[in-house]
């Protein structure tokens, strides 16, 4: 399937899990990609396996830090240069810190906040003016089941997200008549680079009978935390339609992948 074939995509946080095989799968069907991440061994990981699916021509690596406003507008300008222009961006870049709301710091408060809505917001700032050169375009943020459901210890990451959810209903009507979709992802229970981290920011007295809550109904076969899993490529799939012109007709709402956990 190549019905990405002549399209010029960003996608940031592709240096490991959701972001990384987001950017593969879209090389994959025929897209030209910058994958960029702050991790530059995650950045070679990538490079590495797309070498591994013969798409190495398809991608090249950026690293990027999105919490940094000069990182970003110096790696959307390479970017759009590099590409000669860009018809979607993908923001799958994110951090989580779980914590007790009353033991969380200001500061960890304010890094979460930055990274995922601040840099949102930063990639997509950036990138519009080459996004509006289009007739059509496409922004995929990626916001999170927590925005919608209760996630303990997860407060800031819950608000950061739901953020970035209103953020894209407001992209996506200002700069409808010009040709340009948005549209929030919200994956759950995945695999990825953010879940295999929980569990050493979890507090020591948590109560994992809450967060049994988030087990998807769907069988999986991967596991993170003890717990089942879908894999990153289910949402790259996702993906891959909504850049597409499949989803041609999809702007200003989420679409959820979660195995049915919060069926």
């Amino acid at each position: 399937m190549n019905r990405l074939t002549g399209q010029h995509i960003l996608v940031t946080g592709a240096g490991s899990g959701i972001g990384q095989a987001t950017a593969l799968r879209l090389a994959a069907e025929g897209a030209t990609v910058v994958a960029a991440d702050i991790n530059g061994d995650g950045l070679a990981a990538t490079t590495a396996r797309a070498a591994d699916t013969g798409i190495s021509e398809e991608i090249t690596t950026l690293e990027m830090d999105i919490g940094d406003e000069a990182s970003v507008v110096a790696g959307v300008a390479e970017t759009v240069d590099r590409l000669g222009g860009l018809d979607s961006v993908v923001n799958a870049a994110g951090m989580l810190r779980a914590a007790h709301t009353h033991a969380m710091s200001l500061d960890a408060w304010n890094q979460i906040l930055t990274v995922n809505l601040t840099g949102t917001f930063l990639v997509v700032r950036e990138a519009l003016p080459a996004l509006l050169a289009n007739p059509t375009s496409a922004v995929v943020n990626f916001s999170s089941t927590s925005a919608s459901f209760a996630h303990p210890y997860m407060a800031a990451y819950s608000a950061s997200k739901g953020g970035i959810q209103s953020f894209t209903h407001s992209l996506a009507l200002e700069y409808s008549r010009q040709g340009l979709r948005a549209v929030n992802v919200c994956p759950g229970s995945i695999k990825s680079g953010i879940t295999e981290g929980t569990g050493q920011w979890m507090p020591t007295d948590a109560n994992w009978e809450l967060l049994a809550k988030l087990s998807p109904a769907l069988p999986t076969t991967l596991e993170s935390g003890g717990a089942g899993m879908g894999s990153p490529d289910a949402v790259a799939g996702v993906v891959a339609m909504l850049v597409s012109t499949d989803g041609a007709f999809i702007s200003g709402t989420e679409i959820r992948i979660d195995g049915g956990t919060h069926a």
